[in-house]
C-alpha cells in the first residue's frame, strides 16, 4: 500500500469510527506506528484531521455528508479510476468537476501533493479547479497548490452540488482545459447522464465549456441509461473506467472514444 491508498484510507476509516489510534491503524493496515505518525501529521497539516496525544479525530466537512458519500461502493475501483485520471493533469491547468463519489476520489488524487498527475506548487503555475461541489471545495481549500473556483446556485441536498441559474451564469463566464464529469449512466449510443436534470444541466455547461472531456464511471454505468442526458457520445474524449466489463467498454471504443481500463 502506497503513501496514497494510506492517506485514503486512513480518511476513510476516520469518516466510518470518528476516532482513530496509532497502534490500532498501524495494525490494521501493516504498517509501522512511525509510518502512520508521518501519515496523521501530514493529513493534519492539510486540515483534514486535528491530531489528538495517540491518534487523531475527524474535522472536516468531508465527515459530514449525505449517506452516498460514507459508504462508497467500489470504492477500490473508483480510487483506481481517480488516479488514472488525476494523471491527465498538469501545472497551471484549469479543470473542471462535478460532484459524485468518483470525482471526489479524483479531487483528493489531485490534492494530495507529489502524487498522481504532479498538479504544480504553490504560485504561478498552481492547478485552477472549478466545481459546483461543495464538499470537494471543502477538502481543496486547504491545499497551496490549487486554486478553486466555486459556483453560486442551490444546494441539491442529496449530492451537496450547486444547480440552477446561479451556477450557470459563473461556468459561462469561464474556460477549462479538462471537464471530469463523473455520471449516473453512459452508453455508446446514447451518451452520458444523470438521475437529476438539475444536476445534469450543470453537468452539460461544464462540457460545454471544455476543450477535453473525460468521463469517469466504475463499470457498472456502462451501457446503462439515465433520466438527464448530458452529452452526446461523440462529445466524450476519454471514458475511464475499471476493467471489469471489458466488452461494455469496447463498445465504446468502438465509436471512436478512447477508453482507459484501470
Amino acid at each position: 500500500m502506497n503513501r496514497y491508498e494510506r492517506h485514503n484510507t486512513l480518511i476513510g476509516l476516520l469518516g466510518e469510527r470518528h476516532r482513530l489510534e496509532v497502534e490500532a491503524a498501524a495494525s490494521e493496515l501493516g504498517v509501522s506506528v512511525a509510518t502512520i505518525r508521518r501519515d496523521l501529521d501530514h493529513l493534519a497539516e492539510q486540515q483534514l484531521l486535528t491530531r489528538t496525544r495517540g491518534g487523531a479525530v475527524a474535522r472536516t466537512v468531508a465527515y459530514d455528508l449525505p449517506q452516498r458519500y460514507r459508504s462508497v461502493r467500489r470504492l477500490a475501483q473508483k480510487e483506481r479510476i481517480a488516479e488514472a485520471a488525476a494523471a491527465m493533469v498538469g501545472p497551471s491547468m484549469v479543470i473542471g468537476l462535478n460532484g459524485g463519489t468518483t470525482t471526489t476520489e479524483l479531487a483528493r488524487a489531485i490534492g494530495e501533493p507529489g502524487e498522481p498527475g504532479e498538479p504544480g506548487e504553490p504560485g504561478g503555475n498552481a492547478v485552477t479547479i472549478v466545481t459546483n461541489a461543495l464538499n470537494i471545495a471543502g477538502e481543496l481549500a486547504a491545499r497551496p497548490h490549487i486554486k478553486v473556483v466555486t459556483t453560486g446556485g442551490v444546494v441539491m441536498p442529496q449530492s451537496y452540488e450547486l444547480v440552477g441559474p446561479l451556477a450557470g451564469r459563473v461556468l459561462r463566464e469561464i474556460t477549462l482545459d479538462i471537464a471530469f464529469i463523473g455520471v449516473d449512466a453512459v452508453d455508446p449510443a446514447l451518451g452520458a447522464s444523470a438521475h437529476s436534470e438539475h444536476e445534469a444541466s450543470i453537468n452539460a455547461l461544464l462540457v460545454q465549456r471544455a476543450r477535453r472531456l473525460v468521463v469517469v464511471a466504475d463499470s457498472r454505468k456502462l451501457g446503462t441509461r439515465a433520466f438527464a442526458r448530458i452529452c452526446d457520445p461523440a462529445e466524450i474524449d476519454v471514458l475511464v473506467t475499471d476493467s471489469e466489463a471489458p466488452e461494455r467498454a469496447a463498445e465504446f471504443t468502438q465509436r471512436g472514444v478512447r477508453v482507459v481500463q484501470v
